[in-house]
């Protein structure tokens, strides 16, 4: 097994668009519901950073809403305001200063999954005061004890596509690397995307061209503003996991128009479409089938995510060219130093630990040294 480990491209660099990562390890996307006003503190700092120096090759911040009632919770990211951009590009400095990893950031809005508690407290529950009104393609609630939403007209969904290219051009002027869209989970452009949350009749509504309008004209809005090669990717529910919902027929489809409109890559995720459907949490790499027929069915380079936790794992999917990128949430939460160990796994000589760790790989080579005569002696 650890010839095969030693010969994975986990380490190999990968170009997404103009963007050259230094290696195949992603820092997945997690809500850390610890903003204040959508302004990003020391917690996040800490967060994202510890994870850059980890050794990852691309870290993707949090799912920041392009407005205030696009937040999921009131301790949700922001990227609206100016002060958003000055507490990123801090953290953002950090990163390219003290680590060769890239850093992106998930843009997004909740739709009629906005207005709820921190995970911890009751995931997708309403808050107990301070609710806000919530949009939607359609006056439909996300579940039982949730509000119903207010149904889009043209004019908020104009909002909403400018909205999106605003936060993109601050991200931008923030220093991140690139941008990741949510267009999963039920959220707002999931919302549009399904059948199942999507009821309107007008061109917003019907068949799969229709629902992919608005999603359609949120890449548009972003891509304008995008310097370059700057990449830009989706995450999509390749499944909905219910009756009358998107499969992952419809999810090669999605992934194709997202192509034709500048996207650069897809992470297949799944589920969450209605608080009755939860996100469904597979047995060890239970996305990756969806991530490999997007790859090369719809002809995208694909982020592979879902319970994903070793390097054997994340090695597997690469050799089988199952994705282009692995992303770990969990193992991330686990290890912020995943990507340095798994290099230490892999044999690697020092494996990318920064200078003021140095005594760490060569501790450790003492310390298997050590080992080996020991065991010769014996």
């Amino acid at each position: 097994m650890t010839e095969a480990l030693d010969a994975s491209p986990i380490f190999k660099p990968y170009v997404l668009g103009g963007l050259e990562l230094p290696n195949r390890i992603v820092v997945s996307p997690m809500c850390q519901y610890s903003a204040d006003e959508g302004v990003p503190d020391d917690w996040h700092l800490v967060h994202l950073g510890s994870r850059a120096i980890g050794g990852a090759g691309l870290i993707i911040a949090e799912m920041s809403g392009v407005s205030p009632i696009g937040r999921i919770s009131p301790g949700c990211a922001g990227m609206y305001s100016d002060q958003h951009v000055e507490a990123w590009r801090r953290i953002t400095d950090f990163v390219h200063q003290r680590s060769d990893a890239k850093i992106g950031i998930q843009l997004g809005h909740a739709g009629r999954k906005a207005s709820t508690k921190p995970l911890w407290m009751g995931q997708n529950q309403p808050l107990d005061s301070g609710n806000w009104e919530t949009i939607a393609p359609s006056a439909e609630s996300y579940g039982d004890g949730n509000q119903v939403p207010k149904a889009m007209d043209q004019g908020m969904i104009d909002e909403v596509v400018a909205q999106f290219g605003n936060a993109a051009q601050r991200t931008v002027d923030a220093g991140f690397d690139m941008i990741e869209i949510h267009g999963a989970h039920g959220y707002l452009l999931s919302g549009f995307m399904s059948p199942v949350s999507n009821k309107r009749n007008d061109d917003y509504g019907g068949d799969l061209p229709n629902r992919m309008r608005f999603p359609l004209e949120v890449v548009d809005s972003i891509r304008s503003v995008l310097p370059g090669q700057m990449p830009l990717g989706v995450r999509i529910s390749a499944t909905d996991g219910v009756e009358g919902g998107n499969t992952d027929d419809d999810a090669v489809g999605i992934s194709r128009m997202f192509k034709e409109h500048g996207v650069n890559y897809i992470t297949a995720s799944a589920g969450g479409i209605t608080g009755w459907s939860m996100i469904p949490r597979p047995e060890p790499l239970g996305y990756v089938p969806f991530a490999r027929r997007i790859k090369h069915e719809a002809g995208i380079a694909t982020m592979a995510v879902g319970n994903i936790n070793t390097v054997e794992e994340v090695a597997g999917i690469l050799q089988r060219d199952d994705a282009d990128l692995v992303a770990l949430a969990r193992g991330h939460l686990r290890d912020s130093y995943w990507g340095l160990h798994a290099s230490q796994e892999l044999g690697m000589r020092d494996g990318g630990w920064p200078n003021q760790y140095v005594a760490v790989p060569r501790q450790d080579s003492l310390w298997r040294k050590d080992r080996s005569a020991a065991g010769e002696s014996a």
